[in-house]
């Protein structure tokens, strides 16, 4: 293959109304995820460092760092000096921007569970640049980004949720999600943005499009009828669902001692 990339180009067209992801099998038979942007394509391995280096030898370069930081405590105490300077905060900037695109390809895949990964990787890049960077400046480079990479994490693992079924669980990430994104604000004194940010807006929203949208238990449909039996005063359809109902405890309580006793 020459070194023009136009035919590849012209294979897969631009289309900036969406997001263009898909995997491919690399010559050296591994899965990749290729992102279609404006002016190319970027390539990118699905683990590991996604341009497939290894700085320093180590898979990442927050990896590496975090060894010296880690070695450096070892030699001098907890309160060793380890400092990262302007350049080092500068190369994991690039290398975070690396796991974001392969975060939002991971997202558009349906590939829920790597995006998440992905997202809990550049928080702790984020926590790593924020305690180590020697100027204060650097420490708060990439704060701004951490309620919107939150956001995409709480996506991800609500949407791993929902695939289980497990609607209770969904909810409840959305929950912790949202209250770490306004203590986020609460930190950096700006109250206003707790209800108001772009992210907690849209996750309010989306918990209540699934409480809308999931669909009832078997109990939560025996009381509805229940309450419509004691409406109509149908008193012996009231009574056959209490005792329905009742049953449906009882083996709930059942399976839940089965399950207690089968973990001792």
């Amino acid at each position: 293959m020459g070194e023009d990339i136009q035919p590849l180009l012209d294979d897969w067209p631009h289309d900036s109304g969406r997001l263009c992801v898909r995997k491919i099998v690399g010559e050296d038979g591994r899965e990749k995820v290729q992102l279609r942007i404006e002016m190319g394509i970027l390539q990118m391995e699905i683990s590991g460092r996604p341009d497939g280096q290894r700085p320093h030898g180590y898979e990442s370069l927050l990896h590496y760092y975090q060894v010296q930081a880690q070695r450096t405590r070892q030699q001098g105490g907890e309160q060793s000096g380890y400092q990262l300077d302007a350049e080092g905060c500068m190369a994991l900037q690039i290398e975070a921007i690396q796991f974001y695109h392969r975060r939002i390809s991971f997202l558009e895949l349906g590939d829920y569970e790597r995006a998440k990964m992905d997202a809990e990787r550049n928080l702790m890049l984020f926590d790593f640049v924020k305690r180590y960077a020697a100027d204060e400046e650097d420490r708060m480079v990439m704060e701004p980004h951490r309620p919107f990479v939150v956001g995409h994490r709480v996506r991800a693992a609500t949407l791993m949720k929902l695939e289980a079924g497990d609607y209770d669980d969904a909810l409840r990430e959305i929950e912790v999600g949202i209250e770490e994104i306004q203590a986020f604000f609460r930190e950096f004194d700006r109250p206003d943005l707790q209800e108001e940010s772009e992210e907690v807006v849209f996750l309010r929203e989306w918990a209540e499009e699934i409480r809308k949208d999931r669909p009832r238990s078997p109990k939560q449909d025996l009381k509805e009828q229940l309450r419509e039996a004691v409406a109509i005063e149908d008193f012996e359809r009231a009574a056959e669902l209490r005792d329905r109902l009742s049953a449906l405890s009882r083996g709930g309580r059942e399976a839940k001692e089965a399950r207690r006793i089968d973990n001792v």
